[in-house]
């Protein structure tokens, strides 16, 4: 068992943090007071490669592998969360599903613009009042020929007003027998008629991000625009979340990691009773808990990224990363304010953005709940992974980067 990184991994997290460091950091607290999202950032993610990095070349990817995808995230959730989330919905929920369920003519047409940073994308799946329950969704489409016909409405959903494609999922089948087989999953042009989108104002983190609705009314979609088939969405929905909840893992340990230095860093320099805080025991309790969860986060999301590589089922780990990390990136967050005391209460410091950032993750893409959940099933034996019809490209070095 190797738990070295590759020269590889460490040019991208080289390449990752210095560009959030450099070009986000000295903005992010502009924008995020503004709740305006930053104008350049995500086409500065494309031109650098960083929208593409777990794609084959020919696909117009980097040719890297999918822990790389992951250190990308701590590193970016490190700087700020608006820019892992356009890694969950733009790579893991859009791209990466395509590049799991797309025939090839649509992957050279959807995956080759997404990956190389010409397009972005999102995932279109949570409905008002549909939370957790995604076999519940309302919004349809009904077969017209040689297209569908989409009404309905989506909310909370990243890249909203920015993205070019949609991954949608909707009911396409309301008389099938079971509702998880009513569904269905296509890639939607954003630009086509029928279609008003917006955001959404007033969220209490990433607010230097997008987040918004999408309205359908009477949109065209092309036969050939559907992925897999028909009454495969949900199938297609949760393998979609798998991908999304391990960037959110990984970005989560950057959270986690960002308040461990920050705190390590005021620690050392702020005195009270003639010593630095950090010699109080207090202090230093507060510090080994966020080292000890940060090292737990980064070894739970390098197993899913580890798995993925190898081409095998990371449903359960996926989840286990997901929710610890979260929980431990708000509590990271929280104890990093209280090391700072009055300072942490304001936003001169990072740590008050990093917690009402972190608070989202344990709700979005499978709340805390819902992880316990599966995480129960499979510890009970009531759920066990069972081969896809499509399953994720297993790493492949020579073939990716050839």
């Amino acid at each position: 068992m190797d738990f070295s990184l590759s020269k590889e991994h460490q040019m991208v997290q080289k390449t990752v943090r210095d560009f959030a460091r450099k070009e986000i950091a000295p903005a992010i607290k502009e924008y995020d007071r503004k709740a305006e999202p930053m104008p350049h950032s995500l086409r500065r993610m494309g031109e650098l490669g960083i929208l593409g990095l777990c794609f084959p070349i020919r696909y117009g990817g980097q040719g890297m592998d999918y822990i790389s995808l992951g250190m990308a995230c701590e590193e970016l959730e490190a700087v700020d969360t608006h820019l892992r989330v356009a890694m969950s919905v733009h790579t893991g929920l859009c791209a990466m599903t395509l590049f799991q369920w797309g025939t090839e003519e649509q992957k050279q047409r959807f995956l080759k613009p997404l990956a190389s940073g010409e397009k972005l994308g999102c995932g279109a799946f949570t409905e008002p009042g549909m939370g957790s329950d995604v076999a519940s969704m309302q919004a349809s489409a009904k077969r017209d020929g040689d297209s569908y016909i989409l009404n309905g409405e989506k909310m909370w959903i990243s890249l909203a007003s920015k993205a070019d494609y949609a991954l949608v999922t909707v009911r396409t089948n309301p008389k099938a027998a079971r509702p998880s087989e009513a569904l269905s999953s296509f890639v939607v042009d954003l630009h086509s008629p029928g279609i008003k989108r917006g955001d959404l104002h007033g969220k209490l983190g990433v607010r230097a991000g997008s987040t918004g609705w999408i309205s359908f009314s009477d949109a065209r979609v092309p036969l050939e625009n559907r992925i897999g088939e028909e009454g495969e969405g949900f199938k297609i929905t949760m393998t979609g979340f798998d991908h999304g909840r391990y960037t959110v893992a990984a970005g989560a340990t950057g959270i986690i990691r960002a308040c461990l230095e920050a705190s390590v860093r005021y620690a050392q320099t702020r005195k009270t009773f003639g010593k630095s805080i950090g010699e109080h025991q207090l202090i230093q309790q507060k510090i080994a808990r966020m080292a000890q969860d940060y090292e737990i986060a980064r070894l739970l999301y390098l197993q899913v990224g580890w798995l993925k590589n190898m081409g095998r089922h990371s449903t359960l780990q996926t989840s286990y990363a997901k929710k610890f990390a979260t929980e431990a990136s708000f509590e990271a967050a929280s104890e990093a304010i209280q090391v700072h005391g009055a300072y942490g209460f304001s936003d001169e410091y990072d740590m008050e953005r990093h917690l009402r950032n972190a608070r989202g993750a344990i709700i979005y893409e499978g709340s805390s709940e819902i992880q316990t959940l599966i995480q129960a099933d499979y510890a009970l034996g009531k759920r066990a992974d069972k081969p896809l019809r499509c399953e994720l490209p297993a790493y492949n070095e020579s073939d990716w980067q050839g």
